[in-house]
């Protein structure tokens, strides 16, 4: 549905934003783009939906180069922004009405559906935007999103703003989306959100893909087998972190009792950290 080949962008002659990108993301697949503020994920993401041109390489959406589509792109794509767009003189349902007139009455979900769907409550929906908080608009700028039935999803930072019980429906919204073969796009900073949402990320920083491949295989893949082993030696417990080779032959250390074992999987952030050597701030 993605497919991105040899892409390079400068806002400025000679200073490149994004160098030589590639990468695909097949139908069905929630595919995350992370990296620091000023890596370039908000640039791809804009070429990825139109709002920037004048790119080298190919981008296809689709099956179509972005250079060639028509306004019909729009109505198979779906963007939520980072921060939350919408008119706030406008209600959550007068917002969803006007976005909605951009789009074949046919493609269009129900106003309210949508609206119980992201959890806004029913006594704000037709009150102005503007008295909403930050949570309640992103979850109507969702909302917004989703009415349009788009085969293409892409969100930028999709749980920002939320509380924890508003970052839990939204994910489990994004899982129902791929389970109906919708395509996902999510550009984060936020390891965790990745690491639990994510068939396939990648790594970029500076305008360039360092690493990219399934949460798993990555943390597998430059992770150094390390276990957590809990001993207890003349009645005081302990803790130590070895690598499972160091225990082959027995443990290297005195104790009375070993009361655990453990394994130490790597983090999503202890990867990317030790594969860029940036940290995400």
């Amino acid at each position: 549905m993605i497919k991105v080949k040899g892409l390079n962008f400068s806002y400025k002659k000679g200073i490149p934003i994004l160098k030589d990108i590639n990468f695909s993301v097949e139908k069905g697949e929630i595919f995350g783009f992370l990296g620091p503020n000023g890596s370039g994920k908000s640039t791809t993401q804009k070429i990825l939906t139109g709002l920037l041109n004048h790119h080298k390489g190919e981008v296809k959406i689709a099956g179509k180069e972005i250079k060639n589509h028509g306004v019909e792109i729009y109505n198979d794509i779906g963007v939520l922004f980072e921060l939350p767009y919408l008119y706030n003189s406008l209600s959550a349902v007068d917002n969803l009405k006007y976005f909605g007139s951009f789009y074949p009455k046919e493609q269009l979900r129900d106003i309210d559906e949508v609206l119980e769907l992201v959890n806004l409550k029913k006594e704000y929906r037709r009150k102005a935007v503007k008295r909403y908080s930050k949570g309640m608009r992103q979850r109507a700028s969702f909302a917004r999103v989703l009415m349009s039935n788009p085969k293409i999803l892409f969100l930028d930072e999709p749980i920002s703003g939320l509380d924890p019980a508003g970052a839990i429906l939204i994910k489990k919204i994004i899982k129902e989306e791929r389970e109906k073969g919708t395509t996902i796009f999510i550009t984060t900073h936020n390891m965790y959100v990745a690491d639990e949402l994510c068939d396939k990320v990648a790594f970029i920083i500076d305008g360039d893909i360092k690493a990219m491949d399934a949460p798993k295989i990555l943390k597998n893949s430059e992770g150094q087998n390390l276990v957590d082993v809990e001993y207890e030696l003349n009645g005081i417990s302990k803790q130590i972190t070895l690598n499972t080779k160091e225990i082959l032959n027995g443990f290297p250390f005195k104790y009375d009792i070993i009361k655990g074992i453990h394994t130490k999987e790597l983090s999503m952030e202890d990867v990317f950290i030790k594969v860029t050597g940036r940290g995400l701030k």
